[in-house]
């Protein structure tokens, strides 16, 4: 008994080198948590379930909705952010001819979310990979990463939404100093940059005033970089490192005339979500980024100055599975994880 009682206290409560990783709820194929006050986390699931979790009372409950989530795939009810009472949520919409990647916003009243749409992106494709699906709310606009649904080229194509950046108003109406309202006349209007393949994270940092995202490659070409208007990161011209599947290559690395991330990984880790890290907890972390992994199963600190990369290290690998969302406390800096399977704190 003795025995069985200490198995279960390590897997509940792992000691990192002076930090304390605890698990604290269990979820099912969770997707996205965001504070939507100092003592609630409102929590997605892969295959639709929205949960709000109550850190002092250590209790959780489930918010029905409205939504029709197509989960096969890559598909999923994905990003959940919310301010002033006001839900938005990213997910794979099913439509007559394939998927694609909605926004929807609602309130929560008699824990029900009645959602409206307010974004599609554009075509539909038949396809169930590549989704993006991250967004930021910040001076009344939403950001949003749209991935290529696996149709590669697509992400050069300034007429359709897979593949890109999308800025609109949070209401979804056009944000009138976007690249079509400016230089780039024949891009959608609600294009703000443009050759991403599987955007899986996107952050706004308030020590620079920068938005910063994650992106997949395919064998190889994770990266890290800036969000930057009217710009073009390459895919699928560039293949930032890596091949295709079938181990052919792709392009550059980089090349002039594109965008160049800050920090590439190959191979790949299967990059997620991300943080620029600001509080209390790890003042020595303050301005750099924390990225996730799926594939890699690891938590790392990137240092970069100026766009530049300096340095990084790997936190934690293969403690709690495949993380695939973080967030920070907004009370004192303790680091929250999303697994697959729990929810955990990270802490001194």
């Amino acid at each position: 008994m003795k025995k069985l009682l200490f198995i279960l206290l390590y897997i509940i409560c792992l000691n990192l080198n002076s930090l304390t990783l605890k698990e604290i709820i269990d979820v099912n194929n969770g997707w996205s948590l965001f504070f939507i006050n100092k003592k609630d986390i409102i929590i997605t699931e892969k295959k639709g379930s929205i949960k709000l979790f109550d850190i002092k009372n250590q209790s959780i409950k489930e918010i029905k909705h409205n939504l029709k989530i197509s989960s096969s795939g890559q598909g999923a009810l994905m990003d959940i952010i919310s301010y002033d009472g006001i839900i938005w949520v990213s997910y794979a919409e099913n439509m007559p001819n394939g998927s694609t990647t909605s926004v929807a916003t609602g309130m929560i009243k008699n824990d029900r979310i009645t959602f409206k749409n307010i974004f599609r992106a554009s075509p539909t494709i038949k396809s169930n990979y590549h989704y993006g699906g991250r967004l930021v709310l910040i001076n009344g606009n939403i950001f949003l990463t749209v991935g290529d649904r696996g149709k590669g080229m697509i992400a050069q194509d300034f007429k359709k939404h897979p593949g890109s950046i999308i800025k609109i108003k949070k209401d979804g109406g056009f944000v009138i100093d976007n690249p079509k309202f400016q230089k780039n006349s024949g891009w959608l209007p609600e294009i703000f940059q443009i050759g991403v393949r599987n955007p899986q994270g996107l952050e706004y940092s308030f020590n620079d005033k920068k938005i910063y995202m994650t992106n997949h490659g395919a064998m190889g070409g994770d990266w890290f970089g800036v969000v930057k208007k009217g710009e073009n990161y390459g895919w699928k011209i560039l293949g930032w490192g890596g091949k295709n599947y079938i181990g052919t290559e792709i392009g550059p690395k980089w090349s002039s005339g594109f965008t160049k991330p800050i920090h590439y990984w190959v191979p790949s880790i299967g990059i997620s979500s991300l943080i620029i890290y600001r509080g209390k907890e790890f003042k020595e972390w303050n301005g750099d980024a924390l990225v996730t992994a799926l594939k890699d199963q690891s938590l790392r600190r990137i240092t970069f100055n100026n766009n530049q990369f300096i340095k990084e290290e790997v936190i934690f690998k293969d403690k709690i599975g495949r993380i695939r969302d973080i967030e920070l406390s907004p009370i004192n800096g303790k680091i929250y994880l999303l697994g697959e399977n729990a929810l955990w704190k990270l802490s001194k």
